[in-house]
């Protein structure tokens, strides 16, 4: 087998009987910079200049989006304690699925995944987190 320098390839599938043949593709164990990823999903972006950067899109939006999760406060004072708790637990989740997909996206080892997703949540942490957007109280 022709490995290349720094990657390793996909194991073939377990089981017996009929199996589907596909082109094997590299896992990168350092970073590497180009459109020949794969991440998230099998065979996507796949090469495609229009898919890697719809990518990048979504993992900068899934960065906002797990940043805006983590500063949300809708909870109002004096409601119910299992209420409460009950939907804190639920946005919590959320957000850890928004931030373990960020995570699965960066370990693909592309450059442009991870400024990608550093830069989602430098994005989402000035506008949501920093107070640079909330209204002062002039009382």
């Amino acid at each position: 087998m022709n490995l290349k320098h720094n990657t390793v390839y996909a194991p073939p599938p377990l089981g017996g009987g009929a199996t589907h043949h596909h082109h094997p593709y590299s896992l990168h164990t350092a970073f590497y910079w180009g459109k020949e990823a794969h991440f998230l999903f099998s065979g996507w972006p796949d090469g495609d200049s229009g898919m890697y950067a719809l990518a990048l899109i979504l993992v900068f939006a899934l960065a906002i989006i797990a940043e805006f999760l983590a500063n949300l406060n809708l909870v109002k004072p004096g409601s119910s304690r299992v209420a409460t708790i009950s939907f804190q637990t639920g946005i919590h989740a959320i957000r850890a699925g928004f931030g373990y997909m960020v995570i699965l996206a960066v370990m693909s080892y592309n450059g442009g995944v991870f400024i990608a997703a550093v830069l989602g949540h430098a994005v989402g942490y000035v506008v949501f987190g920093s107070g640079l957007t909330k209204k002062i109280d002039k009382t």
